[in-house]
């Protein structure tokens, strides 16, 4: 079976989060939907659980978990909640996801039946479009400082080329290819690798996190971007709108890099090169 998480934060919830539930309760392998909110103030979940299913006020839906937590926990530690979650039902898969996705009910079906006959993969990612159908490039290398960094403050005409290969443009994005890094906005992940992996690293607040799980889940197992699925991805890009975030954003990448090595890192030039 598989369990779902989505983490909140003052979400849309009749704009985004309800249309997103209403499809996922569609999934014929769903155990259940944890909706993980780390907002101030405790939302409604009787009403989210209630008009998921279009029942009445009183019905709630036992497929939909609705916990709202004390306080902002961050993203890999309250996608942790529920991971946990799948450990103690020891449920096979579990799929991270964001609240701005758009994704087919009978699409996660199918990867679940991928994973199902392919044991040695740990995670998957599908092919990720922007609204207007173009692709965003989130199956990557694993990033340099200058790749981070530079992409942030260098003038795009310097990182143009660095940014090409960082993002993998020069490969057959129609095939599928086996890559270090996956982003967190999409995560099908065998619970085998993740407990091997030991679920999220909580010392990021966000952004690396989704980089450290899949490099670490990528030393024994196969993360594949297979492009034969496709979701659509809202991306508000939000550390480049606001200042807070910007500095959110920098100080969990100095602790990536402190953690896997600045200019020294074996494991990203290996896994750079063999990708």
């Amino acid at each position: 079976m598989l369990n779902i998480s989505i983490v909140l934060y003052h979400p849309r919830w009749e704009q985004e989060v309800l249309p997103l539930v209403q499809e996922l309760l569609r999934v014929k392998c769903l155990r259940k939907i944890y909706l993980v909110d780390n907002s101030e103030e405790e939302a409604n979940g009787e009403w989210l659980e209630a008009n998921a299913n279009g029942q009445k006020p009183k019905a709630k839906n036992q497929k939909i978990r609705y916990m709202h937590m004390s306080s902002n926990l961050g993203y890999g530690r309250a996608h942790n909640v529920a991971l946990r979650e799948s450990v103690f039902y020891r449920t096979e898969f579990h799929l991270v996801m964001n609240s701005d996705i758009q994704v087919r009910a009978e699409d996660i079906d199918a990867m679940y039946a991928f994973m199902q006959a392919h044991p040695e993969v740990g995670q998957l990612m599908p092919k990720v479009l922007n609204p207007d159908g173009t692709q965003q490039f989130l199956a990557k290398r694993l990033p340099s400082p200058i790749d981070v960094f530079g992409r942030r403050f260098l003038p795009e005409w310097m990182m143009a080329r660095r940014n090409r290969r960082y993002e993998l443009r020069d490969l057959d994005l129609s095939r599928p290819h086996n890559v270090p890094y996956l982003s967190g906005c999409f995560m099908f992940l065998r619970m085998e690798a993740v407990l091997q992996a030991r679920l999220f690293d909580e010392r990021y607040f966000m952004y690396p996190e989704d980089i450290d799980l899949t490099r670490t889940i990528h030393r024994d197992w196969l993360t594949l971007y297979y492009p034969e699925w496709t979701i659509t991805h809202v991306h508000a890009h939000e550390s480049y709108k606001d200042k807070r975030m910007l500095r959110i954003h920098i100080q969990n990448m100095c602790r990536y890099f402190n953690k896997f090595g600045w200019l020294f890192d074996s494991e990203r030039r290996r896994f750079n090169q063999l990708t």
